[in-house]
């Protein structure tokens, strides 16, 4: 797989606290240039992105982050302003804590309302591998599955770690087939990148593989 493909199946990405808006203009730029999936980004530049970018490249932001226990009608407001505001693409965060609880109508119902909000918006689902056992990533895959999301999403890259390849595998091993997978957090190699996805994911996110991309440009790999 090339490198270009590679970057095709990467969501860009700032999500830092400190992040400027210079800074995300740059990654915007960053993911014109390279011909990246999407920009994913805080909330509060969506709507400054959305203008500056156009029709070139899909806004995806982050709900609920990083930590998933925002109430369901915060989680649903938060989606709602930022279709509205021209958000592409939707990454919210379970409440983990539930999961925990085995309060499994409430995460599908959680992911569900905010599936009907986006309609033909692609939502995926953050549910922080790196805090689940076993059992817990399974059964996020079948809830994932049922409630109609597009994707099940490995990590914030706010936790105590990110995606790993033994979770992709498992991901790929228990989705339904409506669903896709998001492997983030510390991939910060166009080999682990190619890995993850020859295991089952279709998403990459990541800022250091852009970072990587010029030499491979500058080759024309």
């Amino acid at each position: 797989m090339t490198h270009s493909e590679i970057l095709s199946k990467v969501d860009h990405t700032l999500l830092s606290q400190t992040a400027t808006w210079e800074e995300i203009k740059a990654i915007c730029d960053d993911a014109v240039k390279y011909h990246t999936a999407s920009v994913c980004i805080p909330p509060a530049f969506v709507e400054q992105a959305k203008q500056y970018t156009g029709d070139s490249m899909s806004v995806c932001t982050v709900i609920g982050f990083p930590n998933g226990y925002h109430t369901m009608p915060v989680k649903m407001y938060e989606t709602q302003d930022a279709l509205k505001k021209g958000a592409d693409e939707i990454d919210m965060v379970i409440h983990v804590g539930a999961l925990k609880e085995k309060n499994y109508d409430y995460i599908l119902k959680e992911i569900s309302e905010l599936k009907k909000i986006c309609g033909s918006n692609i939502l995926k689902v953050i549910v922080e591998t790196c805090l689940l056992t076993q059992e817990e990533k399974i059964k996020m895959c079948k809830l994932v599955t049922q409630s109609g999301a597009d994707y099940i999403k490995t990590s914030t890259g706010f936790s105590t770690a990110g995606a790993t390849f033994e979770d992709v595998a498992l991901f790929a091993a228990h989705i339904g087939p409506n669903v896709r997978i998001k492997a983030a957090g510390g991939i910060s190699s166009f080999d682990d990148g190619e890995k993850f996805l020859a295991l089952g994911a279709s998403r990459l996110g990541t800022s250091r593989l852009v970072k990587l991309a010029l030499p491979c440009r500058n080759s024309n790999e």
